[in-house]
């Protein structure tokens, strides 16, 4: 062999050692150290990221494809049968979620901005059976009484019990003139809510605002600004959700029934382009304060309740992604309220959503505002040396 096609091999074999070593740079944390490592790569604005009993993976992308990750691997082709989506701004397909029961009923959940005429949208929510990489029997379970350009939540949690929750946003109303009479302080639209179904798409009986005139007999809680993360720590039934500020004020609130959590009137965010306040106050009676609040913003996305056994330290910690923070926040909870809170993941990316996987890792998944292809990154933990 010639000595410059060694020398181009070793020097090409350097290349690649440094990128995998690279990407598994260690990270240091005040209780574990860990390393990130690529489970699975060339996405497209992917949103959400759901496992499935036997090993699969799916994954949402925004421009509407719902794909698959088996072994480790993006298969090439999205699964058929997801309805068309209004991929505009902020819209497109968002969430993925399997059924408590899936391995038995197949049953697959999505949330997507769905299209009303030419140029307007809302959320709405589907389930179907999820079998051969396919997906039949599609059927709308329900539908936002919503207009607006942005600002579609769409996040999905399951209690165990036989009911889901279901995130929706403000749609980007301005928060202008009289803030009470704005549509999150209306309970006539879904604007700003939570709401609660039983899995099928029924209304629970004993929803708060079932019995009040003219109000959405959906809706759980109210005074959301845009929730981009929900999850329900099964051990007590607590429901936890994280929602976008303006400039400043990103929020961790934990939800109860028929609470008001003050969007527009109260909040610590000001307006994007004058940097003047928006708000009335920061508090106020008969308005929910929040647990914790962000200022600077971070642009808050995926939650979890940390409960597996890979990073044992972090069980019933809090994860928050953040977006335009580029970081995985941690929170450590003393009953209902923040004990601290530790930055991670610092300048990986914009951090879409975050799982933590059957295996007891957490997954990150990473996105790009414009179409360049992100990763999907796992989590992993490093076990600590002494240096003498």
């Amino acid at each position: 062999m010639a000595r410059s096609m060694v020398r181009t091999l070793a020097l090409a074999l350097v290349l690649a050692c440094g990128t995998a070593l690279a990407a598994q740079d260690v990270f240091r944390s005040a209780l574990h150290d860990y390393r990130l490592v690529t489970y699975a790569e060339g996405l497209v604005q992917p949103w959400s990221l759901a496992f499935l009993p036997g090993g699969d993976a799916l994954v949402t992308e925004r421009p509407g494809r719902l794909r698959v990750i088996r072994q480790g691997k993006l298969l090439p082709n999205a699964v058929e049968g997801v309805p068309d989506v209004l991929h505009q701004g902020q819209g497109g397909l968002l969430e993925v979620a399997p059924h408590p029961d899936f391995a038995t009923n197949r049953m697959l959940y999505l949330t997507y901005s769905k299209p009303q005429g030419e140029k307007q949208s809302t959320t709405a929510l589907i389930r179907g059976r999820f079998e051969n990489d396919r997906l039949t029997g599609v059927q709308q379970l329900f539908e936002s009484v919503s207009r607006g350009r942005g600002h579609y939540g769409g996040k999905i949690a399951f209690d165990g019990k036989g009911f889901l929750y279901l995130t929706l946003g403000d749609r980007q109303v301005p928060p202008e003139g009289n803030l009470e009479a704005h549509p999150a302080q209306d309970l006539t639209n879904h604007h700003g809510t939570i709401v609660r179904l039983h899995d099928d798409g029924r209304v629970p009986a004993d929803n708060p605002f079932v019995n009040r005139t003219g109000a959405k007999p959906e809706i759980w809680s109210y005074g959301h600004r845009n929730v981009q993360g929900i999850a329900i720590d099964h051990a007590t039934g607590d429901v936890w959700a994280n929602e976008h500020g303006p400039q400043g004020g990103d929020e961790l609130n934990r939800i109860q029934p028929g609470k008001n959590y003050g969007w527009p009137v109260v909040g610590f965010g000001v307006n994007y382009t004058t940097g003047k306040a928006i708000h009335e106050g920061t508090l106020r009676e008969g308005m929910e304060p929040p647990t914790n609040v962000w200022v600077p913003s971070i642009g808050i996305s995926g939650l979890i309740i940390y409960t597996g056994d890979k990073f044992p330290a972090w069980r019933g910690n809090i994860f928050s992604g953040g977006m335009a923070g580029q970081q995985l926040a941690r929170l450590t909870m003393k009953g209902y309220t923040v004990a601290n809170v530790e930055t991670l993941v610092q300048g990986q990316g914009r951090i879409r959503d975050v799982r933590q996987g059957p295996d007891g890792y957490i997954y990150l998944v990473i996105e790009d505002r414009d179409v360049k292809p992100t990763s999907i990154y796992r989590m992993e933990p490093v076990e600590r040396t002494t240096v003498r």
